[in-house]
């Protein structure tokens, strides 16, 4: 099992986030706006579903977008997300601060979650 709950209960100022496509594949990046994105879950079938609903519950903004999802899934846990793809992921994590009226350091809670589908 391909999973680190942890990240995923510390919503209060850092950026969190769920790549996930029609093939049931989810990704989980956590950001604390200090270092790289990192993935802190990531699975298949049952576990993406189960890692989805953990991000629901906890109100973590979803995103989906197959590509970046399958690109994301080949690293490992806690691995960094790479600089090639620093911009498509820093263009979520962005989209989703907006969305919950909040900026990368600002220390707001989420207000709303936000949910977005290709």
């Amino acid at each position: 099992m391909d999973i680190d709950h942890e990240p995923l209960k510390q919503p209060a100022n850092e950026a969190e986030g769920l790549s996930a496509q029609e093939q049931d594949l989810a990704v989980a990046l956590y950001y604390d706006g200090r270092n790289a994105p990192r993935v802190t879950a990531k699975g298949e079938s049952d576990l993406a579903r189960e890692i989805m609903a953990i991000a629901e519950a906890f109100a973590v903004p979803m995103f989906r977008q197959s590509e970046l999802a399958q690109t994301l899934y080949q690293l490992e846990l806690n691995d960094e997300v790479p600089e090639p793809l620093y911009v498509a992921v820093a263009e979520i994590i962005a989209f989703a601060y907006q969305l919950e009226g909040r900026f990368p350091g600002d220390g707001k809670r989420p207000q709303r979650r936000a949910q977005v589908s290709d």
